[in-house]
């Protein structure tokens, strides 16, 4: 009987047993099974890719202010990142016309640039990442998916400058394409002095006017300019990744040595060479990035006095200091026209200097600002052969046309018209020319020459350092009379004794004219043989005879007419960013008559800054 009982205690336990082993397995697996939807339901992280584009800078950088606040708010991670397209970049980067897109001095300047940025961020607690080789959307796609392997899920957002043409909207959308769902890039608005929000326009600008006078008015009237903002240094690096997975994946494009050469870019040997030589005849050697560019800023203005009196010099052609030199740096939003503007103010109220030099400034960045409002407006159209007058009745029923000959003479410098020649062997061997060079090689060309100005203006992106494709591309097509105002056609003769009175700027890039004394250093077709072999140049040998050109032009409002657009666009360069091209016919040299009508101008300014 005992031993029965006993045996039946023990069966019990052993189903006891069973039964707890069954429940425990049950328990461990429902845990393990939890533990693996927990780990698949991890929280998203978030992380905001900050694409650097021509604003190359920490200070007053509204679109890096927006990337960091944001951030801030979505407890985000933000990587600033900036890529050297090859669409743009490198020897097989070329025009429609068969230029380069960007030229090596350019390049070169704004490698250096780059190196500033990523430097300071550095310094900050932050990085850039640096891409070359490949475009924007092809980087951002692969570098997604790097992260995404190492990290888990992310919520991937793109911050970066608007911008309002066709080919830099274009990578805009390329990225939007490759971004997952959900995810977006956000445009915010910068490179102007003056607000697009503040402007005293529609939201689509259909009100603002086509030429510059009635909006200048109108916007110094009623619109203020904002304050600088502050670089968000703190923000930069509370954002910065400290996940060292994440960071492993980034270290490659975070190095110095991800700024490529210009070698790396694509470009040949001889273009190397001359991306890396510094001309010693150029008016000044320019440095890309921030800090050179507040550096100038403050040795112009300030240590060197020259606010003061650049409406006097600011038709120069030689030297340093005739005007800004900001425009390679503003090209590139190394420097902020705001920053500029308040820096004058600053001029003004701490020296006790308030005249038409200290506003002349300011004035000229209106007009930069100018270039992108109406760039913002008109689209592509300005990219047409009759520009905004395609499809009006203003068009013309002429089209333009190229000779090659001729075109080719323009580029190298050798029309046989002095003051011509000596600003665009002084271009292409520096990347530079002075705001009057380059309305008078543009009106050359254009109204003497009556070549297509769209090839003027595609020779000049590839050759400026300070290429804009706001400002310089809008000049070209106002100098061709393509934007409906007058046109600005200039005699290059006077021109040329006007502003070069002794003909030291023309000797200096002609050196074949050395000997050539003042009475024909402007017009050396009027040099008989023995006077030719008295100083030392023969025409038609050492330098050529004068180019044929048209008669000049009728007064008239539109120009040759072609309403069908050739491909892609030949982005101009242009005018030096800080010295406005003429607004009418008349001269605008400090010693002539059009000082008058410059100071009539100057006695309705009003220049208004937001408190």
């Amino acid at each position: 009987m005992a031993q029965r009982v006993c045996l039946q205690r023990c069966r019990l336990c052993l189903i006891f047993m069973i039964l707890s082993s069954t429940t425990i397995k049950s328990v461990t697996g429902l845990a393990a099974k939890s533990t693996a939807m927990a780990n698949n339901h991890k929280a998203t992280t978030n992380i905001i890719l900050h694409f650097f584009r021509n604003d190359l800078r920490l200070h007053d950088n509204p679109a890096l202010v927006h990337s960091v606040k944001k951030g801030k708010g979505l407890s985000a991670m933000v990587i600033p990142f900036f890529c050297f397209d090859p669409n743009i970049y490198g020897n097989t980067a070329t025009s429609e016309y068969g230029s380069l897109k960007c030229g090596p001095k350019r390049a070169k300047f704004v490698t250096q640039a780059v190196q500033d940025l990523q430097s300071s961020l550095s310094k900050h607690g932050s990085g850039l990442l640096v891409s070359y080789g490949q475009e924007p959307h092809e980087f951002v796609s692969k570098f997604m998916k790097d992260v995404e392997v190492s990290t888990g899920p992310i919520q991937w957002s793109i911050v970066c400058q608007e911008e309002v043409l066709k080919e830099e909207k274009q990578v805009v959308k390329a990225m939007n394409r490759v971004l997952p769902p959900r995810s977006k890039v956000e445009t915010v608005w910068g490179s102007t002095m003056y607000e697009l929000n503040d402007l005293p326009f529609a939201e689509d600008l259909g009100d603002m006017p086509n030429t510059f006078t009635p909006f200048r008015n109108k916007v110094e009237k009623r619109s203020e300019i904002s304050s600088p903002l502050a670089a968000p240094r703190k923000e930069l690096k509370e954002c910065f990744p400290s996940d060292e997975n994440l960071l492993t994946t980034m270290a490659p494009f975070l190095s110095a040595n991800a700024v490529p050469t210009l070698e790396q870019l694509g470009y040949n040997e001889e273009q190397v060479k001359e991306g890396n030589t510094v001309d010693s005849r150029g008016v000044m050697e320019f440095v890309g990035g921030e800090t050179a560019a507040l550096a100038r800023v403050q040795d112009y203005i300030f240590i060197k006095d020259r606010l003061r009196i650049y409406f006097d010099t600011r038709n120069g052609m030689l030297g340093a200091d005739y005007s800004t030199k900001f425009s390679p740096w503003l090209a590139f939003g190394c420097v902020s026209p705001r920053y500029i503007a308040k820096e004058c103010k600053r001029y003004e109220e701490e020296r006790g200097i308030q005249n038409k030099s200290t506003y002349w400034v300011v004035f000229e960045l209106l007009w930069r600002d100018y270039c992108k409002f109406f760039s913002l407006k008109h689209g592509n159209r300005i990219f047409y052969p009759n520009g905004i007058l395609s499809g009006t009745p203003q068009a013309p029923q002429e089209t333009w046309k190229i000779y090659e000959p001729t075109l080719t003479a323009w580029k190298e410098g050798k029309t046989g018209y002095p003051l011509v020649d000596a600003n665009m062997r002084e271009m292409v061997a520096t990347g530079f020319m002075s705001n009057r060079g380059r309305q008078n090689v543009c009106s050359f060309l254009c109204l003497d020459l009556k070549q297509d100005w769209r090839h003027g203006g595609d020779f000049f992106e590839q050759h400026l350092i300070d290429y804009d494709v706001y400002s310089n591309w809008y000049n070209w097509c106002a100098g061709a009379g393509m934007t409906g105002g007058r046109i600005n056609r200039f005699n290059i003769v006077k021109q040329s004794k006007d502003y070069d009175q002794h003909g030291d700027y023309v000797r200096h890039w002609l050196p074949e004219l050395k000997n050539v004394p003042n009475d024909y250093i402007h017009e050396p077709w009027k040099m008989t043989q023995f006077q030719q072999k008295e100083f030392g140049v023969t025409l038609g040998v050492d330098y050529p005879h004068r180019a044929s050109t048209a008669a000049p032009p009728q007064a008239r409002d539109g120009g040759p007419n072609n309403k069908k657009r050739n491909g892609g666009r030949g982005r101009a360069g242009g005018r030096e960013n800080n010295d406005r091209q003429a607004s009418s016919s008349r001269k605008t040299n400090a010693h002539n008559r059009h000082q008058k009508y410059d100071m009539k101008s100057l006695k309705e300014a009003q220049i208004n800054f937001k408190k």
